[in-house]
């Protein structure tokens, strides 16, 4: 057909197509270009940045908590362990429905609303998010054993194995070693947050407190790579953490267990201290509880038991018991009275039972109600005469008597190592006048000659003081530390450590010791039942404490008052008399005479001490 046009112009379509691929290739390599100009920028210029944030998402830096330092009793019996415990802990970060995980949690183990109350504070005072989180604390194996069977329906949650403290003999060692517990609030704002941050428990009283530095230890660090699931691949770099010192007492705890095997059943406290180094051999309070309770969190049923109880389990009555000390204090306030001039050996009254100060109607009774005739110094102390020494302290006066009782530790604590110890009290005219805006009265001094009145002490006080006049006036403070494992020793002297006591005649201090040797020995001694048939000479003076008043004119009864309204039984002594190897402080609440209830309590330590060849049993007392 005449002017028609071809269907296909093939020419065309060929520089069409060229151009779309040359377009299409332009474009191809333009987005080529720029991923690699992408890739270049990621893995060139900003390969620092990503790589610090891709680290972040698969290491993490993490503390390493130091093995606690071990405590060993002088002889190397373990009196602190650490024991590996299992916890079920939760990582706060890996949890999307915290309430939800809970409580699908009590449904598969037994968790108390304590634990759940203890964990939510736990969890407001967590530093990282990713730090785990205890929940509960000494799993058993069947409840190991359920969590990790179904532990990949609980994201986040973990059984994670630390070491625990444990204490071998449990209520034994409670009062003289003291515990760890957990941080709480108060102590994380004082501590060492890198040092501390793998911690969870801490020195509460005792050695475990005084020594928290040395037994701590120093944190490591780990930096570890995780995957998604933040499970542990492998260790990037390990800095291993310092354990903590090993800690060796001077405390025998044969001792010890046959202390408290003397005082089960009583409210009562015993300090034995070796006077050559004023090593604590023994302390026993009684009444006591377990310590390994509190390591973990003790629950509120078994706390409210303990601190509601009559007994006090938790008071600690060596450090802290203050009583007024009775009798065995009249050696130390005859010493003075010698040392000052106001009476001498030879001087002597008639004890007819009482004494009267000079214009005065009212009569300080002797405990002998028929008196005890005539009486010197030496006699006094043997027989424990308060008329002799109402009369001493009413000539010597309340600063002299004052003034040599602080010299022998009364009115502070004087121990190195023991911060939980009371300070007891001992009055003076300055302390009367400033608590109680009144004057000193010459009956006050007369109840002070006889350990009574406004006067209180602790047992420690009262077994340093013996240890003084068992070294003839040579101070050596009280302490419990002996050494650390590495041979070094931590101990420092107090600020407030006494000095030597000299006596203007030191012989004096033989006369002293040789009438406490005949209250053990004497034919009229107080004590002298607990000193009959040893194989040593020992020295003590016996002590009563009253605790309530008895009026003129009456008797005391003690069958007619109640038990907790009794008189407290004392004793102090050491043994030796020649070469001391061990001072005794004993008392028994409400347990009456200190001859009755006390002195043989030291006199069956002083024969374990001295005498038996054979020592308790360390697996024995531990009741294993």
């Amino acid at each position: 057909m005449k002017g028609s046009q071809p269907l296909k112009d093939d020419n065309r379509e060929r520089s069409i197509f060229a151009v779309r691929t040359i377009i299409a290739i332009f474009i191809v390599m333009g987005m080529l270009g720029a991923l690699v100009w992408r890739l270049y920028h990621l893995q060139v210029v900003d390969y620092e940045h990503y790589n610090t944030l891709s680290d972040k998402n698969r290491m993490q830096l993490q503390p390493v908590a130091p093995n606690r330092g071990l405590i060993y009793d002088r002889h190397g019996a373990l009196l602190a362990d650490n024991q590996p415990v299992f916890s079920l802990s939760i990582i706060p970060e890996l949890v999307d429905n915290l309430e939800s995980q809970l409580s699908a949690l009590r449904g598969l183990v037994d968790i108390s609303d304590d634990q759940v109350k203890r964990f939510r504070k736990l969890l407001k005072r967590a530093r990282r998010p990713y730090q785990p989180v205890s929940l509960k604390g000494k799993l058993s194996e069947a409840e190991i054993a359920i969590i990790e069977v179904r532990r990949h329906e609980f994201q986040g949650v973990e059984v994670i194995a630390q070491l625990a403290r444990y204490y071998p003999f449990g209520e034994l060692t409670a009062h003289s070693l003291g515990y760890v517990g957990r941080i709480n609030e108060e102590e994380l704002a004082t501590l060492d947050e890198r040092n501390y941050s793998a911690t969870n428990y801490i020195g509460k009283l005792g050695v475990e407190r005084f020594y928290e530095a040395e037994l701590h230890g120093t944190a490591g660090l780990q930096t570890i790579e995780t995957n998604a699931g933040n499970r542990i691949l492998r260790v990037l770099n390990d800095v291993p953490p310092v354990p903590g010192k090993n800690l060796v007492l001077h405390l025998d705890i044969a001792l010890q267990a046959k202390a408290q095997q003397l005082l089960e059943g009583k409210r009562a406290a015993v300090v034995a201290i070796e006077p050559s180094t004023g090593g604590i051999l023994a302390m026993v309070s009684t009444p006591s509880f377990d310590p390994n309770k509190f390591v973990t969190g003790i629950d509120h049923a078994s706390y409210d038991a303990l601190r509601d109880s009559l007994d006090l389990p938790l008071f600690n009555r060596a450090l802290k018991g203050r009583y007024p000390p009775g009798s065995t204090i009249k050696p130390i306030v005859g010493m003075a009275g010698l040392d000052v001039g106001a009476v001498t050996k030879s001087y002597s009254i008639m004890d007819y039972g009482f004494y009267r100060l000079p214009n005065e109607e009212r009569l300080y009774r002797d405990w002998k109600r028929e008196g005890h005739g005539r009486m010197n110094l030496f006699t006094s102390i043997t027989e424990s005469c308060d008329t002799y020494f109402y009369d001493l302290a009413f000539k010597m006066g309340v600063d002299d008597m004052s003034r040599y009782l602080g010299y022998f530790g009364f009115g502070q604590n004087t121990s190195l190592d023991i911060d939980e110890a009371r300070s007891g009290l001992l009055p003076s005219r300055d302390w009367k006048r400033g608590l109680r805006g009144e004057p000193w009265y010459p009956g006050d001094s007369l109840n002070m000659g006889i350990g009574q009145g406004y006067m209180l002490s602790t047992p420690l006080q009262l077994a340093a003081a013996t240890a003084l006049i068992a070294n003839r006036g040579a101070w050596v403070a009280p302490r419990m530390l002996k050494q650390t494992g590495d041979k070094s020793i931590v101990l420092s002297q107090r600020e407030n450590a006494l000095g030597d006591v000299s006596l203007r005649k030191p012989e004096n201090w033989e006369y002293i010791v040789d009438a406490m040797e005949s209250v053990m020995h004497g034919k009229k001694g107080t004590a002298r039942g607990s000193g009959y048939g040893a194989q040593y000479r020992m020295a003590g003076k016996t002590g009563t404490a009253q605790v309530v008043g008895i009026a003129q004119g009456e008797e005391y009864d003690a069958e007619a008052l109640a038990e907790r309204h009794r008189d407290h039984a004392l004793f102090v002594g050491f043994a030796p008399v020649d070469e001391p190897q061990i001072a005794v402080a004993v008392i028994v609440e409400n347990g009456g005479g200190g001859s009755v209830s006390a002195a043989p309590v030291a006199r069956a330590l002083f024969d374990h001490w001295l005498v038996d060849a054979e020592r308790l049993n360390v697996g024995e007392a531990s009741g294993e």
